[in-house]
C-alpha cells in the first residue's frame, strides 16, 4: 500500500529521536554541500533503514517514488542546458526502479511502467518516456557520480527492505562488486590489495569523517578537513605534536592553506567531552553502515569493556587531580585513563564507543553509559569484563538488560580456600552458583567457574582463575576474546598524537580520534578481503600503516 501522511510522519519522527543521527546531513556537517552524491546516499541510507521497518511500508518501489529528494540540488548534475520535459527528480526515481530489479535495458523499465499506470501517477509522469530519451538521460544527461548513486541507492533500499522482512524483487548484493577479470584468481597480492584499499578508504573516509565538525562558522579559509588531515598526519609519526607536525603537514600537504598548531589545539580544546562522544558515535554509526551491508559483518555480536592508561603522567597534577587519577595497577604513578567497548570475537574489532574515566565514577556508571551507545549501534549479547568491573551491582545491571557477562572475580579468602582443595584433590575445574549481595535484601545470582591454569608458575591457589557469568560454563571459552581489546589499545596507542597539555578535552579528543582511525583501518581491512576474496579472516591482511598512509591522501596530505 501507498505511504500515508502519517506513516512518513512517523518515520521521521523516528528519525528525529535517533541519539546519533542528524538528517538531512547538509544541516549537520560543513563538508557535506547540497550537491554531493556521499550525502544524498547518506540520506537514503538514514531514511530507508526507518522506512522498511514501518509496518505499513512493505513496497520498495514506493519507497523509489518517495525517495527523499528535496534537500538534494539535483539540478548541479545535470549536464543539459536546455529546457527539457521530464524534471531531474523524476528521472532519478524511475532509474533507481530500474536498478532495484536489475533491469538491464530502458526497454523492461517501460513496459513495466505501460502495465502499472498508478505507479506513473505516483512518480508524476504525465507520459512514459520512450526508450532514446531514458537512454540519453541517463548516459548523456546524468554525471558519472550521479549514475553511481543511483546504483548505490538501489543496493542500500534492497539490503534495508530485506533486513526488514520486505519482499524484493532481486537479491541485493551483499559484498561490495566483483573485482575485475585481471585479478589474481589464486590469491590477492600486495598490489591488489593496495589498490582495493585505496579505493575503499577513499569511500569509507567520505562517510566518516563528515561526522567531526569544529563549528568555526562561515568564510574560513582553511578547510575543515585540513585539521582531519593533520590529526591522521600526527597518529602517522610517532610522538609527533602539533606544533611541530603543522610544520612538517606544511610540506607534505596538498593544500594551499594548513592550520597552525597552536590553532589547530585551541580549536580542538573548544570542543567539549559531550561534543566529541557524540561526534565519535556519529562517525562508527556511518563507519557501521557502511561494513554492515556485507554478509562478513556481524551486527549480533560479543563486546568487550576495558580501561586503558595513558603513558604515566610525571609533571604536576595541581588542579587535576580528578583527571590525573593513577593506574590500575597499585602503583605510586599517576594517568589518565579511557575506558572503551569494543566489538571482540569473530565480528571486526570497531570501537563503538569510548569515554574518560574521572576520580569519584563508578564502574557501574562507566559499563552502563558504555552499554547504552553499544546497543544503541549493534545488538549486543554477550559483555566481556576485566575483573575490575566484577561488582555485584555491574553484573545485575547486565543482567538486568537480558545479556549475558563473563568476568574474572577477584579471589576473596573463601575463593582461595576452595582453590586449596581443588588443588589438594588435583581437580582442574569446578562450577557452583553463588549468591552475591545487592543490599536490601536484594541477591544477584550468579555462577563461579573455577578453572586451573596451564604452566603456571604458582604452587599454591593461584594456579586458579574464578570466572563469574550467567550463561553457562559454555561461554567461558568466548573470555580468551578479550585479549583483542589489549591487542587493540597498543595500537590505538599507536595512532596517538603526542602531547604535554593537561587539558582534559584535549588529550580525550586525541585518543578518541585515535580509536576512529583504529576503527577505520579494521573497517577497510574487512572490506578488502570481501572485494578480493569473498570472505572475512580476522587477522588484517591490509596493514595500519598502508590505512594511514591512504587516509592522508584522502584528507589533502600527499
Amino acid at each position: 500500500m501507498p505511504p500515508t501522511q502519517e506513516s512518513r510522519r512517523d518515520v521521521f519522527r523516528r528519525i528525529a529521536q535517533r541519539p546519533h543521527t542528524n538528517w538531512p546531513v547538509y544541516d549537520s556537517t560543513p563538508l557535506y554541500e547540497r550537491d554531493s552524491p556521499d550525502g544524498l546516499a547518506s540520506d537514503i541510507r538514514t531514511v530507508s533503514q526507518a522506512w522498511f521497518k514501518h509496518d505499513a511500508h512493505d513496497s520498495v518501489e514506493e519507497f523509489a517514488c518517495a525517495l527523499p529528494l528535496a534537500y538534494f540540488r539535483l539540478d548541479a548534475h545535470d549536464r543539459y542546458a536546455r529546457s527539457t520535459r521530464y524534471e531531474m527528480d523524476t528521472l532519478f526515481r524511475m532509474f533507481v526502479l530500474k536498478e532495484l530489479h536489475g533491469w538491464e535495458h530502458e526497454t523492461a523499465l517501460l513496459e513495466y511502467l505501460d502495465s502499472h499506470p498508478e505507479l506513473c501517477g505516483r512518480l508524476e509522469l504525465g507520459t512514459v518516456p520512450d526508450q532514446s530519451t531514458l537512454w540519453r538521460s541517463w548516459n548523456e544527461r546524468f554525471t558519472r557520480e550521479l549514475r553511481e548513486t543511483v546504483r548505490k541507492a538501489a543496493r542500500t533500499i534492497l539490503i534495508k527492505a530485506e533486513d526488514a522482512g520486505v519482499a524484493v524483487p532481486r537479491e541485493p548484493e551483499r559484498s561490495l562488486p566483483p573485482r575485475s577479470d585481471n585479478a589474481d584468481e589464486s590469491g590477492p597480492d600486495n598490489r591488489a590489495i593496495l589498490d582495493n584499499a585505496g579505493t575503499i578508504t577513499e569511500h569509507v573516509s567520505r562517510a566518516v569523517f563528515p561526522a567531526f565538525s569544529l563549528d568555526r562558522g562561515d568564510g574560513c579559509e582553511i578547510h575543515e578537513n585540513a585539521y582531519w588531515g593533520l590529526q591522521t598526519y600526527l597518529g602517522l609519526r610517532e610522538n609527533l605534536a602539533a606544533n611541530e607536525g603543522a610544520r612538517s603537514f606544511i610540506h607534505e600537504s596538498t593544500r594551499e592553506r594548513t592550520p597552525l598548531g597552536h590553532a589547530h589545539r585551541d580549536h580542538i580544546r573548544d570542543l567539549s567531552i559531550p561534543e566529541i562522544r557524540e561526534m565519535y558515535r556519529q562517525a562508527v554509526r556511518q563507519l557501521i553502515d557502511e561494513v554492515a551491508e556485507t554478509e562478513e559483518f556481524f551486527r549480533a555480536g560479543i563486546v568487550a569493556i576495558d580501561i586503558t592508561e595513558d603513558d604515566p603522567f610525571t609533571g604536576d597534577r595541581t588542579g587535576h587531580e580528578d583527571e590525573i587519577i593513577g593506574t590500575k595497577e597499585n602503583t605510586d604513578e599517576y594517568a589518565y585513563q579511557w575506558a572503551t567497548v569494543q566489538f571482540v570475537g569473530n565480528a571486526v574489532p570497531l570501537v563503538l564507543d569510548a569515554r574518560p574515566v574521572r576520580m569519584g565514577e563508578t564502574r557501574l556508571e562507566i559499563v552502563e553509559d558504555l552499554l547504552d551507545s553499544a546497543e544503541n549501534l549493534v545488538h549486543v549479547d554477550n559483555v566481556l569484563m576485566d575483573r575490575e568491573f566484577d561488582s555485584q551491582h555491574v553484573l545485575e545491571m547486565i543482567s538486568q538488560r537480558g545479556l549475558s557477562y563473563v568476568a574474572p572475580k577477584r579471589m576473596q579468602t573463601s575463593e582461595k580456600a576452595q582453590a586449596k582443595r581443588l588443588l589438594q584433590r588435583d581437580q582442574d575445574r569446578y562450577e557452583t552458583d553463588r549468591k552475591l549481595h545487592l543490599g536490601k535484601n536484594e541477591w544477584h545470582e550468579t555462577t563461579l567457574i573455577y578453572r586451573q591454569k596451564e604452566d603456571s608458575e604458582h604452587d599454591d591457589h593461584r594456579q586458579y582463575s574464578v570466572f563469574m557469568t550467567n550463561c553457562g560454563s559454555g561461554h567461558l571459552t568466548e573470555y580468551g576474546y578479550r585479549w583483542e581489546i589489549e591487542s587493540g589499545y597498543r595500537s590505538i596507542k599507536r595512532f596517538m598524537a603526542a602531547t604535554t597539555s593537561k587539558d582534559f578535552g584535549l588529550r580525550f579528543f586525541y585518543f578518541a580520534f585515535a580509536c576512529l582511525l583504529y576503527s577505520i583501518w579494521r573497517a577497510v581491512d574487512l572490506l578488502v578481503q570481501v572485494e578480493l576474496t569473498g570472505e572475512y579472516e580476522h587477522s588484517p591482511i591490509v596493514t595500519a600503516d598502508n590505512t594511514l598512509t591512504l587516509l592522508k591522501k584522502e584528507t589533502g596530505i600527499g
